[in-house]
């Protein structure tokens, strides 16, 4: 069951969702230090994690599937948000520098289509990063959280969905071991659990991050729209 974005934006509100929300960015930040002049897309619920690149970025937009619905971003800002069809995106092909997947593709539709699109739109040199919740972590299972819905991935499983649709990974990365709960004491330890985590036990993180590159080769198969079937909403209207 996909969430919804309004769910989604509220758990960003909490103390625990800027928490994770800033460890995240960091590490988005350190693969992706710079994106000056670039075009960035966000597809899912990305907009808490654009931050890094939204002022330096040439263009920066987050676009939800249309059954998660949107939210407005950047708040108080002139809105950058849209939503769309996911397998069928109302963009040029290779249109973009980098692409971002955040609570997206654990709750596609089809995965696969989401990530043709993804591969269709991303320039040729382009770099995608997608995050997925690890189906070994206590986050897959948490449902007060927007990584807790859908269909999580181990590391394997993602690498090989990626790669059997014409992307090289080229790292992967685990992310977020505190537990998902917003008990004040484990909050205080959030970044503690974090560094622990990735020496003790990286394979049972909460998420599990991996940057790919477009295989040159791979080629993405003609399919049928029906008339109509493009959707793009100004969330701010």
């Amino acid at each position: 069951m996909a969430i919804d974005a309004r769910d989604a934006a509220g758990f960003y509100t909490t103390q625990l969702g800027r928490l994770t929300a800033g460890l995240l960015r960091r590490k988005l930040g350190a693969i992706w230090p710079d994106c000056a002049g670039q075009a960035v897309l966000g597809l899912g619920f990305a907009g808490p994690y654009l931050e890094p690149w939204r002022e330096a970025a040439g263009r920066c937009i987050a676009l939800s599937p249309r059954h998660m619905g949107v939210a407005p971003w950047p708040a108080g800002r002139g809105s950058l948000a849209c939503l769309a069809e996911e397998d069928a995106l109302p963009f040029p092909d290779l249109m973009f520098d980098r692409i971002l997947l955040v609570h997206g593709l654990e709750q596609a539709d089809n995965a696969r289509r989401t990530l043709r699109e993804a591969w269709r739109v991303l320039k040729d040199d382009g770099r995608l990063i997608v995050v997925a919740p690890n189906r070994r972590g206590l986050w897959a299972h948490a449902e007060s959280t927007p990584f807790g819905h859908g269909q999580p991935y181990s590391e394997g499983q993602l690498a090989r969905l990626l790669t059997g649709l014409f992307f090289h990974v080229e790292t992967q990365t685990p992310a977020l071991f505190a537990p998902p709960c917003g008990w004040p004491p484990l909050l205080r330890g959030f970044g503690l659990c974090e560094r622990a985590g990735r020496l003790l036990a990286p394979r049972f993180s909460g998420l599990v991050i991996a940057e790919a590159t477009k295989a040159l080769h791979g080629a993405v198969p003609a399919r049928q729209r029906a008339s109509g079937r493009r959707v793009l909403v100004d969330a701010g209207r």
